[in-house]
Order: structure tokens, then C-alpha cells, then sequence
């Protein structure tokens, strides 16, 4: 789970100004942490096989990661070179 302090820390990094939690860049960082935070959830609660536990969990990152995509596609459409600031940034590409 992302704490307020760290939601915070990520607006304030990434958006036109504290209270910009609308911008693509924002939603795609928040959306990222929340990813990476789940990610974690499910390496801790696997089987012995390797699967995961929590399915329901994991629907739902499918569907967080498809709607980060999704803004991905969008804001490489309107802002390439933000974009690509953003990726390196947030180490999404290798």
C-alpha cells in the first residue's frame, strides 16, 4: 500500500505542481509504485509451484498494468520527449 507521504513525494516530483494529480506523468508514477507495491505482495505469497495465491489481487494488477499502458500510449502520443524523461526516470524500459 502507498502511504500518503509517499503519493505525495511522487506528485510533487512528477506534476506541474503539488496539487496536479490529473497529469498522464503522475497517474503513469503512481500507477508504477502501486505496481511495484503489489509486485511484492505477490513474491511473498506464492506457492511452492511458483503461483500466485491472491488471484483476485492479480486481476487486478493486470488491470492496472493495462491502464498504465494505456496512459503510457497517450502520453507518448502528446508529450514524446516527456515521455521519454518520464521511462528513464522511473526505469520502465531497458
Amino acid at each position: 500500500m502507498i502511504t500518503k507521504e509517499q503519493r505525495q513525494e511522487i506528485v510533487t516530483k512528477y506534476g506541474k505542481n503539488p496539487q496536479d494529480t490529473g497529469s498522464a506523468a503522475v497517474q503513469i508514477a503512481l500507477l508504477t509504485a502501486r505496481i511495484l507495491d503489489l509486485d511484492k505482495h505477490f513474491q511473498r505469497n506464492r506457492t511452492e509451484s511458483g503461483n500466485v495465491k491472491d488471484a483476485h489481487s492479480y486481476r487486478g494488477l493486470e488491470k492496472i498494468i493495462n491502464q498504465r499502458k494505456s496512459l503510457q500510449k497517450y502520453y507518448k502520443r502528446k508529450n514524446p520527449e516527456g515521455y521519454a524523461e518520464l521511462i528513464k526516470s522511473l526505469g520502465l524500459r531497458k
